[in-house]
């Protein structure tokens, strides 16, 4: 067993159920019972004394035998284990700040938004997500598989516990809006879809939108089904934004909302069936939270637009500052800039992935989802919609994302290589400017008349890939960027454009 390939940076990754062709079952009952013992062993390590956590799952097929082995691990390892059945990965974090019913640590069973035949872990404490070492370290402690059998008798509980956390949205909305005609309905009048792609979000539409008065007829795929036999739960996707675009249009609603599987990250839909997501979607919430900071640094990930940059620094008076991709790096950055006195409110992704310093930096497409309500309801009180808001956003001409395989098994010392060596040709090439600073692989800005542009050139986080992002304020611009730029890369025979 290779417990070091379970590892997907801070989370806990494997095949879980056969069905695709190649991808051996390597996420079995009996490895999560072992992982149960070790995420115990390392929480004890770490200083904990009192036991007790919370688990839940997605929709995914393999979730409840895994839970079960799991838990049985933990039971055997003397843990109080609380059963919060089928949740929400944002929902299993505030187990562990639920005040006198906070547990020690709260953890989700979920793949996100990877196929059905996959799952994995997400761990929490009180300080938030796992980093990457923690989960070295489980990792080590499974492989090493040296545990000792408590004497414990100690029950499982069950915990519904997302129903907790739609009452704690509710009110949240409720008590923000503070609409003084319909204090208790602030989304009446509105038409609001979700789009749950068969994944754990379907709640939102019962337990969160109608309580606050809006009609949610016309949403889709809210029940939970781990085949997810209509789209990828992942706003993403093209074919999943499309669907909710389509049922927002075809309904006649006023915004459309749509999750992923663990409902960790979200992106909306306008009245006329346009996505609100990546660029859109951080400059939509950017405008909100700079209204409630002035002045504030908004962190995202490395390719996001200059277009955004320019909205939020020119249009909002906030800083932009674009650093790496990886949700917890970008997260992790944010909290770093507060405690060194630079104020920053909001971490957020292209994917989605939005984490607010008002909610303890967690990751959580529900509540991006809420705080942007909070706004829908306001503005609808002054007949205005949301996404004014965000209407001098630039949008560039055209933008392209091209994938380089690279061939050689050490992939990551290569695509250095590459990136050191093209920053050198770079600096030699008419109409073409390193950009400074910049935090991950090489950003070019690219000023001829043709390009109009930038490019990003990176290496992936966990794959042996090279993603190359291109916008233009031209037509024909990505072409012509790609073309100079596939010149400069020819003599790199290990990188293969995959698409």
């Amino acid at each position: 067993m290779n417990w070091k390939k379970l590892q997907n940076g801070s989370d806990i990754r494997g095949v879980a159920l056969e069905g695709i062709p190649g991808e051996v079952v390597n996420l079995t009952p009996e490895v999560a019972t072992i992982l149960g013992k070790a995420f115990v062993k390392w929480l004890k390590q770490s200083g904990v004394k009192q036991l007790s956590v919370a688990v839940g799952t997605d929709s995914r097929i393999s979730g409840p035998v895994l839970k079960q082995a799991f838990i049985d691990g933990m039971c055997e390892s003397g843990a109080k284990v609380f059963d919060c059945g089928l949740a929400s990965t944002p929902a299993m974090f505030m187990t562990t700040v639920a005040g006198d019913k906070a547990v020690s640590a709260g953890v989700m069973i979920t793949a996100s938004h990877l196929p059905f035949n996959r799952n994995g872990f997400k761990f929490f404490t009180q300080k938030g997500g796992l980093d990457k070492k923690d989960i070295s370290q489980i990792l080590q402690l499974a492989e090493e598989n040296e545990f000792s059998a408590e004497e414990a008798n100690l029950k499982v509980e069950s915990w519904s516990f997302i129903d907790e956390y739609a009452a704690f949205l509710v009110n949240y909305i409720r008590s923000t809006a503070n609409i003084s005609s319909n204090y208790e309905h602030p989304l009446k009048g509105l038409k609001i879809l979700v789009d749950a792609g068969n994944g754990a979000g379907g709640f939102f539409a019962s337990k969160v939108l109608e309580p606050l008065g809006a009609d949610t007829t016309g949403s889709q795929f809210l029940d939970p089904d781990g085949r997810f036999p209509n789209h990828v739960p992942n706003p993403e996707d093209e074919v999943a934004m499309q669907s909710i675009c389509d049922a927002v249009v075809r309904a006649k609603a006023d915004l459309g909302v749509i999750f992923d599987t663990d409902v960790d990250r979200s992106a909306i839909v306008d009245a006329q069936g346009n996505p609100v997501n990546r660029n859109a979607l951080i400059a939509l919430i950017s405008a909100v939270v700079l209204a409630e900071h002035p002045g504030s640094t908004i962190v995202t990930d490395s390719i996001t637009s200059d277009g955004l940059t320019a909205f939020i620094e020119n249009e909002l008076k906030g800083k932009h500052h674009r650093f790496q991709r990886g949700y917890k790096n970008v997260i992790n950055e944010s909290i770093r800039l507060n405690t060194q006195g630079e104020e920053s409110w909001l971490a957020i992704e292209t994917s989605g992935h939005a984490a607010l310093k008002e909610n303890y930096f967690l990751d959580d497409g529900a509540y991006l989802v809420a705080k942007l309500l909070v706004e829908a309801a306001r503005l609808n009180e002054k007949g205005r919609k949301l996404t004014d808001l965000i209407e001098s956003l630039h949008h560039p001409v055209e933008s392209k994302e091209i994938r380089f395989t690279i061939l050689d098994e050490n992939a990551t010392e290569y695509g250095k290589v590459v990136l050191a060596e093209l920053a050198g040709k770079v600096s030699l090439q008419k109409g073409w400017e390193l950009v400074s600073p910049n935090y991950e692989g090489i950003r070019v800005r690219c000023t001829a008349d043709n390009e109009k542009g930038w490019f990003l050139l990176r290496l992936s986080l966990h794959d042996p890939v090279m993603p190359l992002n291109i916008e233009s304020e031209t037509d024909g611009g990505v072409e012509e960027i790609a073309k100079k730029l596939s010149t400069l890369l020819t003599e790199f025979q290990k990188l293969k454009i995959t698409g």
